[in-house]
């Protein structure tokens, strides 16, 4: 039985230039309608997701800044399991690094942020990891933009904790996704999907990989697996 949804937005629920898949919301839907939770897994802020989830209709469970914080409804705490500190500071060194090169970056919702940063993949991502390496941080390359986020810490590791707080586990979600920042999610998940423009990495490991891109193939991967489940 499919008892809940997780699922990424950008690349999964949108198209390479973040435009929304009306298909993909009306497909969300149909499982919202019967009851099933849908959470919305992302990189970018608890104040963006939230805003998304009340518009597509879910009951506001979300995972944000790829699991450095998630809560459970939209009257929840937000849980914050990253550790920011560690990663201003692997940031500070970036821009003074950058700087030499006079290279300015340009960050994502700085004051908006609860566990990491993000900023514009303006710069190569192979100098980024160099520059921090000595540090413990993630780098996060999304395909949208460059995270730094605390080790251990990951859409799939919120999953297990926002799972135990509304009385179901991992393994009862089915997990879409299309980056590799989706990985972990796909691998805790009770079944895993990705798409036919998802990462290789995600096709390695995904359930089903659907045949169609983006907001049509979500709607392909989600519909196959109510019918795989029913």
């Amino acid at each position: 039985m499919l008892k809940a949804i997780v699922c990424d937005i950008d690349g999964t629920i949108t198209d390479d230039r973040r435009r929304i898949s009306i298909g993909a919301i009306e497909t969300l839907r149909i499982f919202i309608d019967r009851g099933i939770p849908v959470v919305l897994a992302s990189g970018n802020t608890l104040c963006f997701l939230d805003s998304v989830a009340r518009m597509i209709g879910t009951d506001g469970a979300v995972i944000g800044e790829n699991g450095g914080v998630f809560q459970t409804g939209f009257d929840g705490r937000p849980h914050i399991t990253g550790d920011r500190s560690l990663c201003l500071y692997a940031y500070d060194r970036l821009v003074s690094h950058f700087k030499e090169q006079e290279i300015t970056l340009l960050p994502y919702s700085m004051e908006l942020r609860y566990a990491d940063v993000a900023f514009a993949r303006t710069v190569p991502v192979d100098e980024v990891v160099s520059v921090v390496s000595d540090l413990p941080i993630r780098v996060i390359d999304t395909g949208f933009a460059i995270h730094l986020q605390t080790p251990g810490i990951s859409k799939g590791s919120a999953l297990a904790e926002l799972a135990s707080l509304i009385s179901l586990t991992p393994g009862d979600f089915v997990a879409v996704g299309d980056s590799d920042n989706d990985l972990e999610m796909l691998e805790v998940a009770g079944y895993g999907i990705t798409l036919a423009n998802g990462s290789k990495k995600l096709k390695k490991i995904a359930d089903l990989v659907t045949d169609q891109k983006f907001g049509d193939g979500f709607s392909e991967g989600l519909l196959s697996a109510r019918e795989r489940f029913s």
